[in-house]
C-alpha cells in the first residue's frame, strides 16, 4: 500500500512547475487588473524607441493666405452591438471627446494677372480672389481622450489579451468628420477673407495705391446683349 500511494502521487518537481505557472498566471491576472498597488508589475511593457532619423523629402512653397483658425472640441458616443446577443454578452459603447482645429485659407496660387487691376495713375488697384476653403481637421490626440467605455463579456476578454487600434481610428475619424461639418456651419470662411481684405489693403496702401478695393469670387457673367427689338417683330396682321 505504502508503494502504491508513493507511486500515485505527483514528484516534487512536477508539483514545483505547476506552483510556479500558478503564481505567474497570478501576477500576471492580478497585474492587468491593477490589483497590486505598490508592487510593479513584472509584465509591465516598456517602450523603447529605435526609430531612425527623419529625412526631408520635399519643401513646397505656400501660395495661400492663412486668414483664421477655429478650435473645437465634439464628443462622441460610439456603441457597437451585436445583432443576436445582449450588450451584457457582446457589445461595446464609447464616450470619446475629440478636440481638434480647422484652418481657413484662401488660396492664391491660381490668381491670374487679369485678377489685378490698377487705374491708370497708379492709385486705385482692384484684387478679385476665390473664396476662402478650409483645410482638413487636426486632430490633437494630445486633449482627445476617452471618457468612458461599458463592454460585454466578449471583448473584456478580447481586450484583455490583446488591442483593438481599429476601434481607436474609428473614433478619431468620426471625430474629425464631425469637427469638419461644424467647421462649414460657422463664419471661418467668412472671418478669413475679412483678413485676407484687410491684409491686402494695408500692404497695397503702404506701396502708394489711395483706394483698394478686394473682391472675393469669380465675376459675374456678362449678361448677353439684347436682340434688335425689330429682328423679332412679328408681321402685321392685314
Amino acid at each position: 500500500m505504502a508503494i502504491s500511494g508513493a507511486a500515485g502521487r505527483m514528484p516534487w518537481w512536477a508539483r514545483a512547475a505547476v506552483g510556479v505557472v500558478v503564481l505567474a498566471l497570478l501576477f500576471l491576472l492580478l497585474g492587468k487588473a491593477d490589483l497590486l498597488p505598490g508592487i510593479p508589475n513584472p509584465f509591465a511593457e516598456k517602450d523603447k524607441d529605435r526609430s531612425g532619423p527623419v529625412l526631408l523629402k520635399s519643401i513646397q512653397d505656400m501660395n495661400r493666405f492663412e486668414g483664421a483658425s477655429g478650435n473645437f472640441e465634439v464628443v462622441v458616443d460610439l456603441e457597437k452591438d451585436a445583432k443576436f446577443l445582449p450588450s451584457a454578452v457582446r457589445g461595446k459603447r464609447t464616450l470619446y471627446v475629440g478636440a481638434g482645429s480647422v484652418d481657413a485659407y484662401v488660396d492664391m496660387s491660381h490668381v491670374g494677372a487679369d485678377a489685378v487691376k490698377v487705374s491708370d495713375d497708379r492709385k486705385s488697384a482692384t484684387v478679385r480672389l476665390p473664396h476662402a476653403a478650409l483645410e482638413r481637421t487636426a486632430l490633437d490626440t494630445k486633449h482627445s481622450y476617452v471618457v468612458s467605455q461599458q463592454r460585454g463579456l466578449f471583448d473584456r476578454i478580447g481586450d484583455f489579451f490583446g488591442s483593438n487600434p481599429g476601434n481607436a481610428q474609428q473614433l478619431n475619424e468620426l471625430a474629425a468628420q464631425k469637427i469638419q461639418d461644424a467647421a462649414k456651419k460657422t463664419e471661418l470662411g467668412a472671418r478669413a477673407e475679412t483678413n485676407t481684405k484687410f491684409m491686402l489693403e494695408h500692404l497695397l496702401t503702404s506701396l502708394g495705391f489711395e483706394h483698394v478695393q478686394v473682391l472675393f469670387g469669380p465675376p459675374p457673367k456678362t449678361a448677353p446683349s439684347a436682340s434688335p427689338s425689330g429682328s423679332h417683330s412679328a408681321s402685321p396682321k392685314s
